[in-house]
């Protein structure tokens, strides 16, 4: 978990210290590129410990999650649109293949938006160069399936194993080259399995993953 704090706090740092350097003050550009750096950095960290609370009260059946009707495309499209900015950033895309599948379930709206979140950040953070996306859904008897592809670095099957394990992290080499799984991936899983679901994922070295989230259509 310490990689989840230390590398932001370190870049925090040295965004800081460049910001401090007479060389650099005066130049509003790089100003702005750092204090950007702070505040990206800043969310993802407020995000780590929103992740440690949300999983420890789950542990503990101390966290109750209110479910309602919802339309899974509705929570699917807030989910991308939570993430644009970053693919727009990137050059990206998140293309969408819904196949005419309009399901209801029962979800807590604010839990499952960030599974997808998720998901797809962590789709960001394993695609090093082209970013490309695509969201599908399918109908599985009584389930509904979400698959998000990309075309990203992979995994092999021993870090699909473990991949939804709290704190687990693939080792890359370089601890600033990748900046999850840690903490979102369980989070994923907890609530997943909370709302009678279940995720699992495929992935090819070198192709990409594609993660997948079954859930219970409502039949009210």
């Amino acid at each position: 978990m310490t990689h989840e704090f230390k590398t932001p706090i370190a870049t925090i740092n040295l965004a800081v210290e460049a910001i401090k350097n007479p060389k650099i003050i005066n130049d509003h550009e790089k100003v702005i590129r750092y204090a950007t750096m702070i505040k990206e950095e800043n969310k993802r960290m407020h995000a780590q410990v929103e992740n440690v609370l949300r999983i420890s009260k789950l542990d503990k059946n101390q966290l109750e999650i209110q479910k309602t009707p919802h339309s899974l495309h509705d929570i699917l499209e807030d989910a991308i649109t939570h993430i644009s900015l970053i693919v727009s950033d990137k050059n990206g895309y998140v293309n969408t293949h819904f196949d005419n599948v309009s399901a209801s379930i029962m979800a807590n709206e604010m839990h499952l938006t960030n599974v997808f979140v998720n998901i797809l950040d962590n789709a960001i953070k394993y695609s090093p160069q082209a970013l490309e996306l695509d969201v599908f859904t399918t109908m599985k008897g009584s389930f509904v399936v979400v698959e998000i592809q990309d075309k990203g670095a992979g995994m092999s099957p021993s870090v699909l194993k473990q991949v939804f394990e709290k704190f687990y992290r693939e080792h890359t080499g370089n601890i600033h080259n990748v900046k999850g799984h840690g903490l979102g991936l369980a989070y994923v899983k907890k609530i997943v399995d909370n709302h009678g679901g279940k995720v699992y994922a495929k992935s090819d070295i070198g192709k990409g993953s594609s993660f997948f989230v079954e859930l219970p259509i409502d039949n009210k």
